[in-house]
């Protein structure tokens, strides 16, 4: 009877030391599994990237559209320093009279809502201009990501990429391998089919 728990023992001993061995061996087989599966799918995704601000600084259709914005800004700000300028001259005007006593306390309390309405409308014209001018912007940045969105869709149909990525600094993408930089084929090909197409106005 001393013996049976020397022998108990003994069996609970390789029993610990089987399940330890299963244990350990398993993890190596999962995880030799899920490397093997990571390699398979990395090997078959074809990735390339698109500098983005290269891109855009010469691209032919965004240089148009930056023009494009540049000649509404200008008339902008033309028409905004008319109504200041006529501003300060109507201020200039009211000050003149009354540093010289050419107008009745009356004349001067209408004189100042006529500015003080007038400057607000000048503030308002301001934001108004402002706004316009962004939403101008926005609109045709959007023209122009929609324009490389769409060739993207057909230059991968002979160029099976699985992603194509917006590379730039500072962005997310922290390092980028030369061997996938495609921005001066995919800008070459971008302008030869923004001539061909007659989008391009002189």
């Amino acid at each position: 009877m001393k013996r049976l728990p020397i022998i108990l023992n003994a069996i609970l001993i390789v029993a610990v030391a089987v399940l330890y061995f299963l244990y350990f061996n398993s993890g190596k087989s999962k995880s030799s599994q899920q490397a093997t599966l990571a390699s398979n799918y990395t090997g078959a995704m074809k990735i390339a990237y698109v500098n983005i601000d290269s891109l855009m600084n010469k691209f032919n259709l965004y240089n148009q559209n930056q023009q494009k914005l540049a000649e509404k800004q200008k008339k902008a700000e033309a028409q905004f320093n008319e109504k200041s300028s006529q501003f300060q001259a109507h201020y200039n005007d009211f000050q003149n009279r009354v540093n010289k006593g050419l107008i009745t306390s009356a004349d001067a309390q209408e004189m100042q809502k006529q500015l003080s309405d007038e400057q607000q409308n000048l503030v308002k014209l301001n934001d108004q201009l402002r706004q316009e001018l962004a939403d101008e912007s926005s609109v045709l940045t959007r023209q122009v990501l929609n324009e490389v969105e769409n060739f993207l869709k057909d230059y991968t149909k002979d160029h099976p990429y699985s992603y194509i990525v917006s590379y730039s600094f500072p962005g997310p993408v922290l390092y980028a391998n030369d061997s996938l930089d495609i921005t001066n084929e995919v800008l070459g090909l971008l302008n030869d089919k923004f001539k061909d197409t007659g989008k391009e106005k002189k």
